[in-house]
């Protein structure tokens, strides 16, 4: 697939304006002489006109990185690589780190620097050696020093950063469920939020399973009350200076979203200038 360079348009749409955090990250950045954990790994530096994009997601626990980021991987062409799912990989396995992975996400705190370096530079490894192009991660970075180690690896383009008020967010999380036997992601949650002071409303259909998962949905250790709370709790007082890295950089696009993905996903693509690819995509199929 050729590689696609996009531009934000201009945009007068009001949801538009143009962390795993360790203390590990905290060291490192009080000593930038250490070395770099990216230091035996190398990947392919091209220019962005002669490669596919190199996108990342952020946003809160819950506001919807993985979905967006699925849908636009397949619209593009290029692998959606979550930092999150390497983790359950590692979770599901017999790793010499499963275990710890275990009580740390039980517990919602967050993992190290160093465990996420790790996985990640190996499933990108990977990917280029099987010739991908492009990426879209999401759940990293989440603290500027890993950032700024991504950036001597590779370049970022675009930075895209999902927006929803923290009521709507813990609602959703704890409506996320999993078949336990396909694996697939669903919510039973069905938000409706009135729009007050100026606020737009936000409304939400839950996303139902089918009849052949609903006994086996199950729901996430981690999708608790009280874990949910501590988890937005950590992002939001570690999330603010990572932004203003990117947003220093002109990279940064804040998109509030306005309601499920019937309402986001078209709105998401115009501010990406995509919608018009979109649609040249549902006309080849």
């Amino acid at each position: 697939m050729a590689a696609i360079t996009r531009f934000l348009k201009p945009s007068a749409n009001s949801h538009v304006r143009i962390c795993l955090y360790s203390t590990s990250a905290v060291a490192a950045e009080s000593n930038p002489h250490a070395p770099s954990p990216f230091s035996d790994y190398k990947i392919t530096r091209r220019d962005p006109s002669e490669r596919n994009v190199q996108w990342v997601f952020l946003g809160s626990p819950g506001v919807g990185k993985g979905t967006y980021a699925s849908r636009l991987s397949t619209l593009l062409g290029v692998p959606h690589i979550a930092t999150g799912d390497l983790v359950r990989e590692e979770l599901a396995s017999s790793g010499p780190i499963a275990k710890q992975l275990t009580e740390i996400v039980n517990q919602g705190k967050l993992v190290s620097d160093e465990t996420i370096i790790s996985l990640l530079s190996k499933r990108l490894q990977d990917g280029e050696a099987k010739g991908e192009s492009g990426f879209i991660l999401d759940g990293f970075p989440r603290t500027i020093n890993q950032a700024e180690i991504l950036e001597g690896v590779t370049g970022i383009d675009l930075v895209v950063n999902l927006r929803l008020p923290e009521n709507v967010l813990i609602e959703k999380c704890l409506g996320r469920r999993i078949c336990g036997q396909c694996g697939k992601n669903f919510n039973v949650a069905s938000i409706n939020v009135k729009g007050q002071n100026g606020c737009p409303g936000i409304s939400m259909a839950p996303l139902l399973p089918p009849s052949s998962c609903i006994s086996k949905l199950i729901t996430r250790s981690d999708d608790t009350v009280e874990v949910v709370k501590e988890r937005l709790r950590i992002y939001n007082e570690k999330s603010q200076p990572l932004e203003d890295y990117y947003r220093n950089q002109g990279k940064l696009m804040e998109f509030y979203l306005p309601g499920g993905i019937p309402e986001s996903w078209p709105k998401l693509l115009e501010a990406l200038n995509l919608d018009e690819f979109d649609e040249r995509q549902s006309v080849a199929a």
